[in-house]
């Protein structure tokens, strides 16, 4: 009888420490991801308001690269496969999305630069990545980026080897509410801004 009540109070035990750790690690991924925007961590990228007062002599090529999840039925691509910016000085590029299916499809774009050390020295200042994206059935929209290198990469002496970031977008559904989608339509009826759209052939 003892051994019993012992093995059943040693299981009870075990399946809490199992609960919280889970519960633990749940609570965790945001404190994560924010570290990383925060650090650069990762090759995640940082965010700004502005630009840095000083621009260098310095140059670097970013590279664009996009992807998109396969339960995603979207086209997305850069719309130019490189720009050169001097560190400090403001990057504008774009990208190009569009939802080949006949329903209305929100996707948010997670994202990452390599070399993953040069995160920490990549700012963004306006970017589709910092909000959920939606498009009708056969919509496409231009989707900006804002961004440039902090100029205090020139003074790491283990960034002296990168001349080219490459900045990677990988694009994944998220789902829509009924509600969601209905409040989506009227706001596209009611005169609210439009992003750039066609059918798709």
């Amino acid at each position: 009888m003892v051994d019993q009540s012992r093995r059943r109070f040693t299981g009870l035990l075990l399946g809490g420490v199992v609960v919280g750790m889970g519960g633990a690690a749940y609570a965790a991924v945001p404190a994560y991801r924010l570290f990383c925007q925060v650090t650069g961590f990762g090759g995640t990228t940082r965010r700004a308001h502005a630009l840095p007062s000083v621009v260098g002599e310095r140059m670097i090529t970013v590279q664009f690269d996009a992807n998109t999840d396969p339960a995603l039925p979207w086209r997305f691509r850069p719309k130019q496969r490189e720009v050169a910016v001097r560190v400090g000085a403001e990057g504008l590029a774009f990208y190009e999305a569009a939802n080949l299916s006949n329903a209305v499809v929100m996707g948010q774009a997670a994202f990452n630069v390599s070399p993953a050390k040069a995160g920490q020295y990549f700012n963004k200042i306006q970017c589709f990545c910092f909000n959920e994206q939606v498009l009708q059935p056969g919509e496409s929209a231009n989707m900006p980026v804002t961004f440039f290198i902090d100029p205090a990469i020139v003074d790491d002496p283990n960034m002296d080897d990168v001349s080219t970031i490459t900045l990677s977008y990988t694009f994944f559904r998220q789902d829509m509410s009924e509600e969601e989608i209905r409040k989506f339509r009227v706001s596209r009826t009611d005169g609210a801004p439009e992003t750039k759209s066609n059918k798709i052939n």
